[in-house]
């Protein structure tokens, strides 16, 4: 096996990418990482250098890729390792730059190392080692993988990284036959309370459309993204990540994997949420409004999304990073994994303790958030 790193998706094409991602999982698709790196939300003075990982056989067939970015920072992960780069300064050590193999500014759980039917499992410990030999090349302070499927976890741990946990909050479906048997299935003051939130908004002729594919119209599309700047602008003081011209390229080139949801009062669209379709799954990611209205954000956000999951048979809703509030519409805590492995042995040991401690929080934390449900018997996990 041979690996080797490109600085631009474009080095290889997108059959042969394909050939090993498929469309199950969005963030992965070539379409989806080209947007990014073209429309330089990645690459340029982002922090994030594009270094994707190819294995291939002695004669030249790919067998294995991997997303793979050189950062000067720590923004836009969902994994938060800030301490860790204090603690190395405070050392006279640098962090920075570090090697990540995750999907930018998306904390969604999914396949990074990529491969044939036929690629051995040894893959794994060959990356892991190019990886090692790629940190010390580049002065990096090592390499870490972030929200990967569970699948893959034995295998990188056996390479010697450190396993981390996360939790988030998924919504699961149960075989409901719409939306009033999910709601039957929770205790009555909860199942009150969303009837009530949802009732708020159709009294105040709030209605909303949900669009895949060509029914997600241009004009429509144009003002999604300016909700999506106009509340990262209120909130986070940038107009996002993602440039517009992220969106405009999605949108010609991955339409079929784009669920529009969008609020309406009367005729003026006041509100929309971007969602994107796995093969079981939805993948909540980007929402914006022009106007302030109580329970706005779960209807569009939430409940749409659990909406159609339930109309299209969709097993699982992963609606993003954080949010106890998810809890109480149905939302359960569910583990995520990520992996870590630091160059320096001194704070590889420092850290691999650190992460110990910090499961078994996160493990107490997802049984009580489990406990917090609002379902009349709440499944064990």
């Amino acid at each position: 096996m041979n690996v080797r790193f490109i600085d631009d998706i474009h080095q290889i094409s997108a059959e042969a990418w394909h050939s090993l991602v498929g469309s199950e999982y969005p963030f992965l698709r070539y379409e989806f990482l080209a947007a990014l790196e073209d429309s330089q939300s990645v690459g340029g003075d982002s922090g994030w250098q594009a270094m994707h990982l190819l294995v291939e056989s002695d004669d030249g067939r790919l067998l294995a890729a991997m997303p793979l970015y050189l950062k000067s920072h720590s923004y836009g992960e969902y994994v938060f390792d800030w301490s860790w780069a204090e603690a190395y300064q405070n050392h006279g050590l640098v962090y920075y730059p570090k090697l990540l193999a995750a999907i930018p500014f998306t904390p969604a759980t999914g396949p990074r190392l990529v491969k044939t039917a036929d690629c051995s499992d040894e893959v794994t410990a060959v990356v892991a080692q190019a990886l090692q030999d790629k940190s010390r090349q580049l002065g990096a302070s090592g390499w870490h993988i972030l929200f990967v499927d569970e699948q893959e976890l034995a295998q990188w741990v056996k390479t010697g990284a450190d396993m981390r946990l996360g939790c988030q909050f998924h919504w699961y479906n149960e075989g409901y036959k719409d939306f009033d048997s999910f709601l039957v299935a929770m205790n009555s003051k909860k199942r009150r309370t969303l009837r009530k939130e949802r009732n708020s908004l159709i009294a105040q002729g709030i209605n909303f459309k949900r669009l895949t594919g060509d029914a997600i119209t241009p004009r429509l599309w144009q003002r999604f993204q300016a909700f999506y700047q106009l509340t990262n602008l209120k909130y986070n003081r940038h107009h996002g990540y993602l440039t517009p011209d992220f969106f405009e390229r999605i949108y010609h080139t991955m339409r079929e994997s784009l669920l529009l949801v969008v609020a309406f009062e009367g005729d003026e669209a006041i509100a929309g949420a971007l969602y994107f379709l796995g093969q079981d799954t939805l993948y909540g990611r980007y929402w914006g409004c022009i106007r302030e209205i109580e329970f706005l954000h779960f209807e569009t956000c939430y409940y749409q999304g659990i909406e159609y999951c339930i109309e299209q048979g969709i097993q699982r809703f992963d609606s993003g990073a954080q949010g106890e509030h998810k809890v109480p519409r149905g939302f359960r805590p569910t583990l995520t994994y990520s992996v870590h492995y630091l160059a320096h042995s001194g704070f590889k040991d420092a850290v691999k303790r650190f992460l110990v401690e910090e499961s078994v929080a996160i493990q107490r934390y997802r049984d009580e958030m489990s406990h917090a449900l609002p379902f009349r018997q709440t499944l064990e996990e």
